[in-house]
């Protein structure tokens, strides 16, 4: 019986180092394959007709503001008012009543001048992936800036790349490094995930009618 749970242990302890592994690679590979093509500077965004803004939540939980939110917010804004885009998608989760990142994002960006009529609503970007591939299928784009932080462009430019968008990321800036762990420490499974997705052939949630975008 010893020896049983020994081989078990062991096998445990190799499961656990190959995950380790499998993480830390895919989350290099990743890295790797989109550092040319996300930045921090608007000289380097190609003109491009759409911009894919992807949302998280403008409060956090203890209720003070979210500085994700409103950097992403800042940067849509600069790229917007720079002429290097012409429409914004925000593209986000709105599964409850009470919660609805693309209407805070229309509202907020509105605030700061941008037109209504500029700004695309995807109530059903629920995750990163759902986002990308929605703005291929239902809005019908297959070349994007997308506006996040870099370490979910990194991300998310790659699974655009992987579903044959032409695609490049514009940082927003990022936050207190403190502020953030939780959030980076959540990003290193979600770049393992993404391996996953690709293989399992993954899809968006939820489909719907084509929005022909001017």
């Amino acid at each position: 019986m010893k020896k049983v749970i020994k081989n078990i242990f062991k096998i445990f302890l190799l499961l656990v180092v190959a995950g380790i592994i499998f993480i830390a690679w895919a989350n290099y590979s990743i890295r790797k394959e989109s550092s040319a093509f996300v930045s921090y500077n608007i000289s380097d965004v190609p003109e491009t007709k759409v911009a894919l803004l992807l949302g998280t939540g403008k409060n956090l939980n203890n209720g003070m503001p979210n500085a994700y939110f409103y950097n992403r917010i800042q940067a849509a804004i600069d790229l917007y008012k720079s002429g290097k885009i012409k429409y914004i998608i925000v593209s986000g989760d709105n599964s409850t009543k009470d919660y609805n990142e693309p209407e805070d994002m229309q509202l907020t960006l509105m605030k700061y001048g941008i037109p209504k009529d500029r700004i695309i609503m995807d109530h059903a970007g629920f995750r990163t992936l759902d986002s990308v591939v929605r703005a291929k299928d239902i809005f019908g784009q297959k070349k994007l800036v997308i506006i996040s932080q870099k370490f979910h462009n990194e991300r998310a430019v790659f699974l655009a790349k992987k579903n044959g968008i032409e695609a490049f990321g514009y940082n927003a800036n990022d936050v207190n490094k403190y502020a953030g762990l939780k959030t980076n420490l959540r990003e290193y499974l979600a770049k393992a995930k993404v391996y996953w997705d690709l293989l399992f052939g993954v899809q968006p949630k939820f489909g719907g009618e084509k929005v022909i975008i001017p």
